[in-house]
């Protein structure tokens, strides 16, 4: 017998399966007619404990879901131009396409640097100006101007290609006009690699605004007494010619390179081939010319006052704001080791010199000579021009500090002799450019081998080469034309004689 509580569990059981086979068919009616899911697991049909009622569709249930369609192909994205641009850059560059980036910042830093060295022109000529006296001012900024484009003209003309001429005898080559410098891989980085990171014409630039630099240290030395047209002549003559066929033995890879037991001759950035070269000729061409009237009278030396002394002051800062191009762009790349410890050396030397002129003038002089101070400076700058990127920066103070010492003596020197330099540019340029090329020897911390024999050697063969230059060319010229001015004219200023102006038309001297 089954026992009324088996049956109603049989009963129970029985409509469980019933509501539950009606739930799956339920589920499956709204699948295939796109009703949501959850109608059937509501079963709205059965009653508590009783039958399944059969429920007609919802006529509020959501429409189907629209069939899925196939999505359209997008059209090809247009090629980025400016991508293509700089593919195009790279394609140019061939096998050295890996040092591109390297390439463009060194090239970038060479033409900042040509800048910085356009800049010391400005420096000069504020320095030379500050320095004699207001009546001859124009005939000073007239030279300065004229140094500058004829130096950029000649050596594209000839000095360029005399200046590096690629294999030669070691002694002479000559010069002819730049082409196409960016020909042969000269605007890519196998132009000369890290030692050269440049191309042609970067190259030409910054050399260029090199070799008007020693024309202008000539400049000062004779100013306020020297006939305008004979120095133009003779400065076109020393830019031109003088200057690349000397640096040519050098920097060209000529016999120099044989020096210090084949170690080669060191000058960084040119306080033989620059500076000495520029004062030798400076100093010829003073001994030439002879001194101001009312300079040394009696034995004695009677200073003739510059007229204007913030305009040097600037002057100097001028130059040694470009100095850093000048010293800084011979590294001749944007190499960051080298580059950051020639910067370090050259600001030390600077205020090294600056401050060993003012202290060692002050001694003597019993008063602080602010011209001292400041051809400290540039004596500190010239120094370390040969040695900047082989010295440490205890060493670079030494060198300045020595350079500013003996530009105090040597302009005292001069001065005893009767050599009269306006602007103090052979004791600035000619003798702190030998120390620069002696102090190679005596602070290299690098081991390469710099003697005081073979450093001597060739700042000798510079500095005497301009002087024996300069005292054949500007003294053919003074025999034949006359290079100083009549003691009337000299008396009035350059200003009216040369020029017919006025630097300061709306002033008069205190003197008249």
């Amino acid at each position: 017998m089954v026992s009324i509580g088996g049956a109603r569990t049989s009963r129970a059981r029985g409509r469980w399966c019933e509501s539950l086979v009606s739930s799956a068919a339920a589920a499956a009616i709204c699948i295939l007619l796109g009703l949501p899911a959850g109608a059937a697991a509501q079963n709205p049909g059965q009653e508590p404990g009783g039958d399944l009622v059969t429920v007609a569709p919802d006529a509020t249930a959501a429409p189907a879901a629209p069939a899925a369609t196939v999505p359209l192909e997008e059209p090809e994205a247009e090629p980025d131009e400016t991508r293509v641009g700089y593919d195009e850059l790279l394609a140019a560059q061939g096998e050295y396409a890996y040092a591109f980036d390297f390439f463009t910042i060194s090239m970038l830093w060479t033409v900042v640097a040509a800048a910085l060295v356009f800049i010391m022109h400005l420096g000069f000529a504020s320095v030379e100006s500050g320095l004699t006296q207001s009546k001859n001012t124009v005939n000073i900024l007239f030279k300065n101007m004229f140094i500058l484009c004829i130096g950029l003209l000649t050596y594209a003309l000839w000095g360029f290609m005399s200046h590096y001429p690629g294999d030669f005898n070691g002694f002479f080559a000559m010069g002819s006009p730049i082409g196409d410098l960016n020909a042969d891989g000269g605007d890519t980085f196998g132009y000369g690699g890290v030692g050269l990171a440049m191309t042609g014409y970067g190259d030409f630039i910054f050399q260029a605004m090199f070799a008007a630099t020693a024309a202008t240290i000539v400049s000062g030395a004779v100013a306020e007494r020297v006939k305008l047209l004979p120095f133009l002549i003779f400065a076109t003559l020393l830019v031109g010619f003088a200057y690349p066929w000397v640096g040519s033995w050098h920097w060209g890879g000529g016999w120099m390179s044989g020096l210090n037991g084949g170690n080669g001759f060191k000058d960084f950035a040119g306080s033989a081939v620059v500076h000495a070269f520029g004062g030798f000729a400076a100093l010829a061409c003073a001994l030439l010319l002879g001194p101001r009237h009312g300079k040394y009278v009696n034995g004695e030396v009677r200073p003739i006052q510059g007229h204007n002394m913030a305009l040097a002051t600037i002057g100097v800062f001028l130059l040694w704001f470009g100095w850093y191009g000048f010293n800084g762009g011979s590294v001749l790349s944007a190499n960051p080791g080298p580059l950051g410890l020639v910067f370090t050396t050259t600001s030390l030397a600077a205020a090294a010199g600056g401050i060993s002129a003012a202290v060692v003038s002050w001694v003597f002089l019993k008063k602080p000579d602010l011209s001292m101070g400041l051809n400290g400076i540039l004596g500190g700058l010239v120094g370390i021009t040969a040695n900047a990127d082989i010295v440490s920066p205890m060493g670079s103070i030494m060198v300045g500090a020595v350079a500013g010492a003996l530009v105090f003596a040597a302009v005292l020197f001069f001065d005893s002799v009767k050599v009269d330099d306006p602007v103090g540019a052979i004791s600035v340029h000619g003798v702190c450019g030998i120390w620069g090329i002696l102090a190679c020897a005596l602070f290299d911390v690098t081991g390469s081998g710099f003697t005081l024999i073979g450093q001597l050697i060739g700042v000798m063969a510079v500095g005497g080469t301009a002087f024996a230059f300069s005292l054949v060319v500007f003294g053919g010229l003074k025999a034949v034309m006359g290079v100083r001015v009549n003691p009337e004219e000299e008396a009035e200023g350059l200003d009216y004689g040369e020029h017919a102006m006025q630097a300061y038309p709306h002033f008069q001297s205190a003197r008249n």
